[in-house]
Parts: structure tokens; C-alpha cells; sequence
């Protein structure tokens, strides 16, 4: 969304609350190749709810991956969410697309809670308004200081942010490139990360409405740690579905159950105001993404609630991986993680 003039061959790097990941694609005619991909774990409060606390255990991260991986670009594409960036579907009153333009700055202070003046603002002209006349526009605005937080990261790391994207949007453009969906399904991505859950209502390649919660596969951990009284390593093995010495295995499965019904209830929550604010359509399947994607229980307890498809996103199901490089179980197990880099990585070939 906002551009500090793009190279060609960016890198998506996705800097989580649990871990950084960077993945590298090659466009080969009309499919895409893996070329590098990699994941480094930060530790505990590094990142919180979107925001780079210890920018020196990150950037030693993204310089370790990059260096591993034997990445040789330096522009990277990231992307940001929480509390400051907001997302927005508006109607503006303009004659034309390029008047848009200039009621844009006006129209968003109606819409952005914070001084305009502390604000990078984007938008996108999704076409003729709905209802009345204008242009329905899909507002972006995002703090200055959370843009800069990540790209001072970046540049310690030796990296050049080219772009800075959202991570609802970076997770629907690798789903649309990865299933294709058809442009009248009503789709609902989850990204369901350590800290934060991405929520984003799609059909025909718009983003009707997106929503970021603060709850997230940490909510987990600190369950299990405080319930079954375990150290974070071991809450974390628990989660993960390892063994732990003189843990039952089934002992962690009420209090897995239970953070999963608080991430439901947040999910249902926003399927209800979505619904009333925006449409009568039903949302008819449900992708998940990020690392609690494979939370047990997880994907069952959606389909048990909502009673339409649920699937786990697969972000490479359409990219070409060379087995004789990398190991493709290891790749199955963490793709759902990898699913806003891939997004990401993916800006290196739009059409300007």
C-alpha cells in the first residue's frame, strides 16, 4: 500500500510476535518457483501486538535468515497491523476517479481517529459508490511511527523497505493467487497469529471488511503455563502438540478448548457486525492462516460453529518447490505460517 519506489525481485519478510519469515518467489511464465524461504523464532515480548520492542534481537533475525538463506536482495516488501492501522470502506462524493483524489484527505479525517498529521494515508478506488453518487474507496491510514518502527528495523538490518503492506492484504493477494476463487464467493480469511488475528472479508478481489484482534496463539501458552503450571518452553511444546515430561497428554486438552471458544467468540463477533453493517450475504467458506491454524481442535470447532467449509491455507499450493532443495514435509508443516510473507513476496510482480 504505500511504495518508496518499487524494485524488481523484492523479498516478503513478515516480522510476527513469535518469529520473523522471509520467502523469496521466481514468476516462471504464469506460475511461481520458490527460491528461498526462511524462519527465525524471536523470544518473548520481542514483538507485542504488532509493535517491535527489542528492534536488535529483530533485525540480528532478519539479517541471520538473510544470510542463511543466501538472499542477496536487499528490498524487502513488510507489512503492518493492529491497533494503528485502520481499514476502512468509504463512499466519496468526487465526479471522477481523479478528484478522488484530492477529497481523500478530507473525507479520511471524518474516519481516522488519530492527527492527520501523524498518518500515512493510501486508498484504492473500488468503483462506482453502492448507494448515491461517487466512488466507493477502500481507506488505508496507518500511524507514521508504526511505519517507522519497522523500516528503522529494516535498514539496521541492511534491508531496503521498498514496500510497506498490511497483513490482511498481504494474506488475501497470496490466497487469490494460490485457490482462485470465483468472483461471486463470499470468503472469509484468518490470520491467526501469536499475538494478533488478521480478519478479512473477501469476494471478487475486494476487501469488503477487515478487522485485527489482539488474541492470538500466545493466549494459549500463557493458559497452559498458568493451568498446568509449566514453564513457557514447555508451554509452548505442549501447545504444539509435543510431549512434555510428567504432562498428560490429554491434561492440556480443556484448556486448549477454552482459549479456542475466546478466538470463536471474537470471530463470531465480527461475522455478526459485518453482517449487519455491510450485507445480508452469508460468508460462504473460511480459509485459516498462521501459526494457530494448527492448534487442535482449531479448524473442527470453526466448522462445528459456522457449519460451511473451513480450510487451512495452503500459501504455496500454486508455487513450484524443487525437492532436491528443500524439504517439502518441513514446508507442509509451516505453510500456514508463511502465508503473509508469501503474500508479500508476491508484490514483487504486480503491474505498476
Amino acid at each position: 500500500m504505500f511504495g518508496f519506489g518499487k524494485p524488481k525481485g523484492l523479498v516478503g519478510l513478515d516480522i510476527g510476535s513469535s518469529s520473523v519469515k522471509v520467502v523469496e518467489l521466481r514468476k516462471k511464465g504464469s506460475a511461481y518457483e520458490l527460491l528461498n524461504l526462511g524462519i527465525e523464532n524471536l523470544g518473548q515480548d520481542t514483538v507485542v501486538d504488532g509493535a517491535i520492542m527489542d528492534s536488535f534481537s529483530v533485525s540480528n533475525a532478519i539479517e541471520k535468515i538473510f544470510s542463511e538463506s543466501k538472499i542477496k536482495s536487499k528490498h524487502v516488501a513488510t507489512s503492518v497491523s493492529g491497533h494503528s492501522v485502520i481499514v476502512k470502506k468509504i463512499s466519496v462524493n468526487a465526479p471522477t476517479e481523479d478528484e478522488v483524489a484530492n477529497a481523500i484527505p478530507y473525507e479520511a479525517q471524518q474516519y481516522i481517529p488519530f492527527d492527520m498529521a501523524d498518518v500515512n494515508l493510501s486508498y484504492q478506488v473500488l468503483g462506482p459508490a453502492q448507494a448515491g453518487p461517487g466512488f466507493d474507496v477502500m481507506l488505508v491510514a496507518v500511524k507514521r511511527d508504526k511505519i517507522l518502527n519497522h523500516t528503522n528495523v529494516l535498514s539496521q538490518a541492511g534491508k531496503a523497505p521498498a514496500v510497506v503492506d498490511i497483513d490482511a492484504f498481504a494474506l488475501q493477494n497470496a490466497f487469490e493467487v494460490n485457490y482462485e476463487p470465483p468472483p461471486d464467493r463470499m470468503i472469509a480469511l484468518l490470520n491467526i497469529g501469536a499475538s494478533i488475528m488478521n480478519i478479512n472479508m473477501v469476494r471478487g478481489g475486494v476487501p469488503l471488511f477487515t478487522r485485527d484482534v489482539s488474541v492470538g496463539g500466545n493466549q494459549y501458552t500463557d493458559t497452559l503455563q498458568k493451568e498446568l503450571d509449566l514453564s513457557f518452553e514447555d508451554a509452548e511444546k505442549l501447545k504444539q502438540g509435543q510431549e512434555v515430561p510428567n504432562v498428560a497428554p490429554d491434561a492440556k486438552t480443556p484448556h486448549i478448548r477454552s482459549v479456542s471458544e475466546i478466538l470463536l467468540l471474537e470471530v463470531q463477533k465480527t461475522f455478526d457486525f459485518f453482517r449487519q453493517t455491510t450485507t445480508t450475504e452469508n460468508i460462504q467458506q473460511i480459509y485459516v492462516a498462521g501459526g494457530t491454524a494448527r492448534i487442535e481442535g482449531m479448524v473442527d470447532l470453526l466448522k462445528e460453529e459456522f457449519t460451511i467449509p473451513v480450510e487451512i491455507m495452503n500459501p504455496f499450493q500454486r508455487v513450484d518447490i524443487n525437492p532436491s532443495k528443500f524439504d517439502t514435509s518441513y514446508i507442509n508443516d509451516i505453510a500456514p505460517r508463511m502465508s503473509v510473507a508469501v503474500g508479500l513476496a508476491l508484490r514483487s510482480f504486480d503491474t505498476p
